[in-house]
């Protein structure tokens, strides 16, 4: 247990939010105090968030991932004593932080790659890479290298190099004392070499001691066993593509089956269920997929869904700017997903994730409870999450029930309990005779024992 499974997370991408030009243009612009001077972190505290996370922050060549300098705050972003303020802010607001570590690949601009390409094999560097002497590429550079998933503009590291390992061990506890982060996400986690992840769980380990608190590391993942990312001695979460798709296919398609099958797969009571226990970052949209006010069919499906994401196992996540339903399309470079927002808005949506985020934050069964599915319909899912009793403290049972469909809709199930009080609401139920679900509803209903 630590401070990121009870969690709200918040996710922004800073050089999209602030406006700062695509191309690294070398000017120094102080942008990421926009966070703090335009109201952000005000609006998180807010909404409920406890947790920021921030995509890259330090000097790349263009997007981010494509990093220059690890220990040098992105000029078109500001400095490092910038961010150090940020965090501050974040902290004062009782909100943790989160820094994107990108460690599977740099930009062609990376200082060490550079000094390979103008001293060779002489360099010292040369082993921080996986270079072929003989062969070339699309820059001509006379060499080719190992790369992400083809681009050459993103030259991948070699981890087997104790030199490149200890370098970055030295960035990240950088990172710590002269920003004050309280944990990181490791970008495509599963490109990473395993006998890496653990090194880098030692890392955070020691860390944590160090600091008297968990510093958790949160692995980008998509498809596949998340166990191969995912354990003691791996990344604390990953990212949980798996019910990503779930969640919004299951509204799309009035096939409530679909998501009702991949939480019971993942969290429920069988001998099969991979991940129960674990608190995987579970999330609608990111700046890597379409918003789900684009992805959605009905938009007034959001309520169900927000509802849906804030109750199911896991650490819930919000992408800037989702909070109030804004769109956007997956489009050739991004700017669409990752677009420049002047200042946080407000409104009926806003009003709903802040709700329900504070009956989460309310509930030890909707955080740390089991998951017992008792009835789905294809667009209706009643799920029970229940934690304590014995030696594990205070019993609870919240009862969540899900109305995807613009028709009312009555439940039956044997809920085991007479009564019970919305903690989203504060209203009491009844269970008599069945449960009616107004149109496109969420409900967290704490059942008296």
């Amino acid at each position: 247990m630590s401070w990121y499974e009870p969690s709200f997370v918040y996710q922004v991408y800073p050089l999209g939010l602030t406006g700062a030009p695509y191309e690294n243009d070398g000017v120094l612009e102080h942008r990421i105090l926009q966070l703090v001077d335009n109201g952000w972190i005000d609006h998180m505290a807010r909404l409920g968030v406890t947790c920021l996370l921030l995509n890259p922050v330090f000097e790349s060549d263009a997007h981010g991932y494509d990093t220059r300098d690890y220990t040098k705050v992105d000029c078109r972003l500001g400095t490092n004593e910038d961010l150090r303020r940020v965090v501050d802010a974040c902290h004062e607001a009782g909100i943790k932080v989160l820094l994107d570590g990108v460690f599977n690949h740099v930009g062609r601009g990376f200082w060490a790659f550079q000094d390979v390409l103008a001293r060779r094999g002489e360099s010292p560097y040369a082993g921080w890479f996986e270079i072929d002497w003989n062969g070339n590429n699309c820059f001509n550079d006379g060499l080719s290298y190992s790369c992400w998933e083809g681009a050459q503009n993103l030259v991948k590291l070699n981890h087997w190099n104790n030199e490149l390992n200890d370098y970055l061990a030295d960035v990240i506890r950088g990172w710590v004392r002269e920003f004050d982060i309280d944990g990181l996400r490791l970008d495509v986690a599963y490109c990473l070499d395993q006998g890496f992840l653990r090194f880098l769980r030692n890392l955070a380990n020691q860390i944590g001691q160090e600091r008297g608190e968990k510093f958790p590391l949160v692995g980008e993942t998509m498809f596949g066993d998340y166990n191969q990312w995912m354990g003691d001695d791996l990344c604390d979460s990953v990212t949980n593509y798996e019910a990503y798709k779930g969640l919004w296919s299951s509204m799309n398609s009035a096939n409530m089956h679909e998501i009702a099958y991949a939480l019971e797969r993942q969290s429920g009571s069988h001998p099969w269920d991979l991940y129960t226990g674990r608190h995987m970052l579970d999330f609608v949209d990111n700046h890597d997929v379409p918003r789900i006010a684009t992805k959605l069919e009905n938009k007034n499906q959001l309520v169900p869904l927000y509802g849906l994401l804030f109750a199911m196992s896991g650490v819930p996540a919000v992408y800037y700017g989702s909070e109030w339903g804004i769109e956007g399309e997956q489009l050739p470079g991004d700017h669409e997903l990752r677009p420049a927002l002047d200042a946080p808005e407000w409104g009926a949506l806003t009003d709903w994730i802040a709700a329900i985020a504070r009956a989460r934050e309310d509930s030890t069964a909707l955080v740390w409870g089991d998951y017992t599915q008792l009835q789905c319909q294809p667009q209706q899912l009643v799920f029970q999450r229940t934690y304590g009793g014995g030696e594990h403290g205070t019993y609870e049972r919240v009862i969540v029930a899900i109305n995807a469909s613009g028709e009312p809709a009555t439940v039956h199930f044997d809920a085991q309990c007479g009564r019970a009080v919305d903690l989203i609401t504060g209203e009491e139920h009844d269970f008599g005779g069945g449960s009616e679900l107004k149109p496109y509803s969420a409900y967290y209903w704490r059942c008296e024992r």
